[in-house]
């Protein structure tokens, strides 16, 4: 496992950065794994190198940060780990129990460490733009959390690149802590933060890290599992462009000897735009598979070649807008 520098900070990361959505308890959402199935992929991550785990607390409403929080920290020393969570989705129907108001975040935040298990997190994320608090607010109250010490770095995920900018310009302008990092989706079937988001972050030196390289299942070479069977992201995949986009990864899969898996990965992880692919896994195996695609090296031609087909897509920027259309024009 090689480790990176995390943007323009001094934080060494592991190349890859376990995702644990998955893990927490089968009463949230029907694919999660309960703590008995979850430890194994906790305890092969390490193994296998990754220092670097990414929880939030709408994940399993608060269980997964338990779970992840327990486990690697009965397995390593603190200091040996970065951990991450997340804060914006609501934690229950109370009226000031989500979003991005100083009272939700320096609430979240002590019940996110609470359930973790440790007197701070190395990087705390806000999982989305709040369009109903102003930025001021959100940016003070996040320079709060890391003067207090219970976070040590921020990060921002799902947003518009002109939203992003506007929070750190808010930032500077006040001489508050901004982000560090960016948490964007990212495969060969969602590019768009290629156009703005991703070049705005190379020229502030801000570290990128992305999730979902298999665009959301569809790119793994099955088509049905336990999550995606329940995934309503897979409402943005699935016109021809992608089906043609998924061959072209089976293809080259066969001719390397690897599985279609492994060439959507070894894409991402191969991306100059890209500082940290997350790995979502179900399985322990998936977090191997995960990892020796990162030592896998794609041609310029073959990188072209997955590419070729790709065209301008709607944005998904929220979690919230799942059922709009596929795809816009050519």
């Amino acid at each position: 496992m090689e480790y990176v520098r995390f943007g323009q900070t001094g934080l060494k990361v592991s190349q890859f950065c376990l995702g644990t959505m998955s893990i927490g308890t089968s009463k949230w959402k029907g694919w999660v794994l309960d703590e008995d199935r979850s430890i194994p992929i906790l305890r092969q991550a390490l193994d296998l190198g990754i220092n670097f785990f990414d929880m939030a607390d709408w994940y399993s409403t608060g269980v997964n940060e338990e779970v992840v929080g327990r486990n690697l920290l009965g397995m390593v020393p603190r200091d040996d780990l970065v951990l991450a969570t997340k804060v914006f989705y609501p934690m229950s129907e109370a009226p000031n129990d989500g979003g991005l108001s100083r009272k939700h975040i320096l609430s979240s935040i002590d019940r996110s460490l609470k359930r973790i298990g440790t007197d701070h997190v190395d990087l705390y994320i806000i999982h989305a733009f709040d369009p109903a608090t102003p930025i001021e607010e959100t940016m003070e109250a996040l320079d709060t959390v890391v003067r207090s010490g219970k976070a040590r770095y921020l990060g921002a995920s799902t947003m518009y690149a002109w939203q992003f900018a506007l929070m750190n310009a808010a930032a500077r302008r006040n001489g508050w802590h901004g982000f560090v990092n960016m948490q964007c989706q990212y495969s060969l079937l969602y590019r768009e933060e290629e156009r703005e988001m991703m070049p705005y972050c190379q020229h502030q030196g801000l570290a990128v890290s992305t999730f979902s390289p298999l665009a959301r299942g569809f790119l793994s070479g099955v088509q049905q599992s336990a999550r995606t069977t329940h995934d309503i992201y897979l409402n943005w995949f699935g016109d021809e462009i992608d089906v043609e986009i998924a061959r072209r990864v089976r293809a080259l899969a066969e001719q390397r000897g690897v599985t279609p898996a492994h060439i959507a990965m070894a894409w991402v992880a191969g991306s100059p735009n890209v500082t940290v692919p997350l790995i979502g896994a179900d399985s322990p195996e998936q977090v191997r598979v995960a990892i020796e695609a990162g030592a896998l090296d794609l041609s310029e031609a073959e990188r072209a070649e997955l590419e070729e087909p790709y065209r301008p897509r709607d944005m998904i920027n929220d979690y919230n807008l799942v059922r709009r259309p596929r795809a816009l024009a050519r």
